[in-house]
């Protein structure tokens, strides 16, 4: 009887162990979800540098932030918005499509824009000037599944692009050349 006893506690603190790590294969990974206005303010502020972690990058359909005691928190993000962060640039970029709020870097940080976003039915859904972050991108939630035509101009120097939100697209664009 004892024996049995024994086993079925240490069955319960292996099961225990595994509910509590997130997954059975030994990684620390948990999914957290939180309101969709939290979940943007915890972006801005990586974007930003206030809030600060090993690593945080944002996917297509996730936030996910690796903190300094190597635990991994996964964030889903809302349904009908998609994340995405351009970096105009003149002189230098760096090839990226997952975008990494702590690590990617663009070339003009802390400067104004004025950015004009047309949906693929030619509806403007985004004007305004905009200041990019201290990491030298421009953040943006745009409405998902769609191609969007994307204008950047600053003193003169302008670009255009077409992206896309669709499940899988880059969030991250690097190449959005002025001239």
């Amino acid at each position: 009887m004892r024996k049995l006893w024994l086993s079925a506690a240490g069955l319960a603190i292996v099961a225990l162990a595994v509910y509590f790590v997130g997954t059975n294969d030994g990684s620390n990974v948990a999914s957290k979800n939180i309101d969709e206005q939290r979940l943007k303010q915890i972006v801005s502020e990586y974007s930003a540098g206030v809030r600060t972690a090993a690593s945080a990058s944002i996917s297509s359909d996730r936030l996910t932030v690796v903190s300094g005691d190597d635990v991994t928190t996964e964030y889903p993000l809302p349904k009908d918005e998609f994340f995405l962060s351009i970096a105009p640039y003149i002189e230098n970029t760096h090839p990226c499509a997952i975008h990494s709020l702590t690590g990617c870097r663009g070339e003009l940080a802390n400067m104004s824009f004025d950015v004009t976003i047309e949906d693929s039915d030619g509806r403007t859904v985004f004007d305004r000037a905009v200041t990019s972050q201290p990491n030298g991108f421009i953040d943006l939630w745009l409405p998902r599944d769609d191609k969007y035509r994307v204008t950047i101009e600053r003193d003169g120097l302008s670009t255009t692009s077409t992206i896309s939100t669709f499940e899988g697209d880059n969030t991250c664009i690097a190449t959005m050349r002025l001239s």
